[in-house]
């Protein structure tokens, strides 16, 4: 009789102390209402474990892998690579042909043309720093593209972003915006050659036309290299006509020099097509980081309103232990 009785006295305290914990986990819903629905899962066991046989193969992982590639920085950075490498290359052997033209044939008197040379050079020095500079800056912003795609997310756990990442962000959007109206005055600026070695080869190919080849009037056909500026007016001969005028158009460097400075333009149209590309990407990631963020503070509460319900259950198992 008194082992019943003891053990029914026990079951009472049990029972109160049962009611207790319920009431103050009640009283915390009833303050937090988002966290009625919440679902504790278990911590697993040893046996819940996967098993390492059960592993994702090497297939699966390659597949992993290719799906955090951010393919549109991917294919921005080729385009960019490849405009920026056509519009140095070209457009810095083209400019010397340029100036070997010069010098053998419209200006004759080294003083005349002195400035167009130290331009020239110099303009190669910039081209040795435009090739370097956005070397680096594609590599920049294709690893941005990586850390910012939502596949990485995946790859790499839980998302997780700062003012300072989005600043960072925000700053390579203004800065691509900058650098894409550059290349445009760049792009027009190098249709310039294009213009003017087109005008002496569509005269030259009126010199060989059949109307005019072996004609008086040949030699009155002339291409004046001082209307363009870029010899002053008193450089002799800056006026080349007739069959001198042709042989110029029949010469290797103004052969190469007329092709290069096209595939420089067409260079540079190719990176202000990658630039305005890379600033849709950015936009995008920009938009994503915001989104980001605020999914990070809605997760911080939430995870603030999970810990207080464990302390809460934790306090109620202490007392639950105190009264056995």
């Amino acid at each position: 009789m008194e082992t019943a009785a003891e053990e029914n006295t026990e079951q009472s305290r049990e029972r109160k102390v049962n009611s207790r914990a319920e009431m103050e986990i009640g009283r915390y819903h009833w303050m937090y209402p988002g966290s009625k629905n919440h679902q504790y899962r278990p911590v697993p066991t040893l046996g819940d474990r996967a098993n390492p046989l059960s592993s994702p193969g090497c297939f699966e992982c390659c597949i992993k892998c290719l799906g955090g590639v951010p393919y549109a920085s991917l294919v921005a950075t080729i385009l960019c690579f490849s405009g920026v490498a056509l519009f140095c290359g070209c457009g810095h052997v083209a400019l010397a042909g340029t100036v070997a033209i010069l010098e053998q044939h419209f200006s004759t008197n080294t003083s005349d043309h002195a400035l167009l040379s130290e331009v020239i050079q110099l303009m190669q020095y910039v081209i040795y720093g435009i090739a370097s500079f956005f070397f680096l800056y594609g590599i920049i912003l294709l690893a941005e593209g990586f850390y910012t795609t939502s596949a990485v997310k995946e790859l790499h756990g839980e998302f997780k972003t700062t003012a300072c990442g989005r600043c960072i962000s925000g700053m390579f959007v203004f800065l691509t915006y900058v650098l894409g109206v550059a290349w445009l005055g760049v792009f027009g600026f190098s249709a310039v050659p294009v213009f003017m070695f087109y005008n002496i080869w569509s005269t030259c190919e009126v010199i060989k036309s059949p109307q005019t080849n072996g004609t008086a009037g040949v030699e009155q056909i002339c291409v004046d290299i001082r209307q363009y500026g870029i010899i002053p007016w008193n450089a002799f001969p800056g006026r080349i006509c007739g069959s001198a005028l042709e042989n110029i158009c029949n010469t290797n460097e103004f052969y190469m020099s007329y092709h290069l400075f096209i595939v420089a333009c067409a260079g540079a149209g190719a990176t202000v097509i990658a630039l305005i590309h890379f600033l849709m990407i950015l936009s995008s990631n920009w938009a994503y980081l915001k989104d980001a963020s605020k999914m990070q503070a809605y997760q911080d509460i939430k995870a603030k309103e999970e810990q207080e319900l464990q302390d809460i259950q934790s306090r109620s198992k202490e007392q639950l232990n105190s009264y056995t």
